[in-house]
């Protein structure tokens, strides 16, 4: 496998990937590290508490802008609701008789509200003199859906790779839930990659605090190890599919850079289809050959290491049946 083949492509294709980080607080998304030092980072967050200064030379470029992204035009202006957590502050007022069912409502307490600096995604664009987004990833908090939609469509139309994490519930007054998303983007040229799903306890705290009175040992710990957790949001990342590239004017280097998001994502299949359409429509070359080869290389390095773990566990195992099977036998 060649450890650095992501690095190659994009060196080769001489090209800097456009990530936009909605709703940046913490770090910058682990799945971008491999092409950081090619690409181009924009990230968004009007609260600041626990936004991460991107260290420098880790991207090609790094920009951080502290203002909140809104879909409506015509406003530079936002009324924010700053929360006890950072991760759930929005644009959107927390929607409190929904959050009561569940023990994490209280990171959902509005500590103060705040006009902030804002403006429509294709405004900053247009700042920044950026004419497209290669993988766009939002955590608004409740409008990711509206604010994808807000961008103009020649931008909109070329996004090859999302990341959103839309809700299961009504965390938010008026949010895009999942259900809401997903039909919108699988209808319009997208396939979902990957899906981790977030969970809470569904209990009241009110209910806690007088489970707690009743029993001392009982604390907010100890219920949130031992409940189970229902689904409460999602982390959902989309592709363009194949057939929605084939119907735009998408070159070799779209081709190639979707190859590149498959790869890292791990989507090996996909990556092949891209690989083959590639080669079908552009011809062979270097590039193509690469596309083919990688990800068999790396589904074989897979299978050496699924291989090597059987090989460990198996023994282990084998002596626990042996144990199991000799004190049975002992009571026979």
């Amino acid at each position: 496998m060649r450890p650095d083949a992501c690095h190659w492509l994009v060196s080769k294709l001489d090209i800097h990937p456009i990530l936009i980080d909605i709703g940046a607080s913490g770090a910058p998304p682990a799945i971008w590290e491999e092409i950081a030092q090619h690409s181009i980072y924009v990230g968004f967050d009007p609260d600041k508490r626990e936004i991460q200064e991107v260290s420098k030379g880790r991207f090609h470029k790094a920009i951080i802008v502290n203002e909140a992204i809104i879909s409506e035009k015509g406003s530079n202006q936002a009324l924010f609701y700053l929360t006890k957590s950072p991760y759930c502050s929005s644009t959107l007022k927390p929607d409190s008789e929904s959050l009561s069912n569940f023990l994490f409502s209280d990171l959902f307490e509005v500590e103060r509200e705040a006009i902030v600096p804002a403006g429509t995604l294709d405004s900053v664009l247009d700042r920044l003199s950026l004419s497209r987004i290669d993988w766009f990833k939002t955590d608004s908090q409740g409008t990711d859906l509206r604010i994808f939609n807000s961008l103009r469509e020649q931008v909109r139309s070329r996004v090859l790779a999302i990341d959103i994490e839309p809700g299961l519930i009504d965390a938010y007054v008026g949010e895009d839930l999942f259900v809401e998303a997903h039909r919108d983007l699988t209808q319009n040229g997208f396939w979902l990659s990957d899906l981790n799903i977030g969970v809470a306890v569904r209990m009241r705290r009110s209910t806690l605090r007088e489970v707690i009175e009743r029993d001392k040992n009982v604390n907010n710990a100890f219920v949130e190890r031992t409940l189970k957790k229902s689904p409460v949001y999602c982390e959902a990342r989309y592709f363009r599919t194949i057939e929605s590239l084939a119907q735009g004017d998408f070159l070799k280097g779209d081709y190639a850079l979707l190859w590149i998001f498959a790869i890292l994502d791990n989507q090996l299949g996909f990556a092949l289809d891209l690989a083959v359409e590639y080669m079908r429509i552009f011809g062979k070359d270097n590039l193509s050959q690469l596309m083919l080869d990688e990800p068999i290389l790396r589904m074989r390095s897979q299978r050496g290491r699924l291989f090597d773990v059987a090989k460990f566990l198996l023994p282990i195992q084998v002596k626990r049946w042996l144990k199991n099977f000799s004190s049975r036998a002992l009571h026979l």
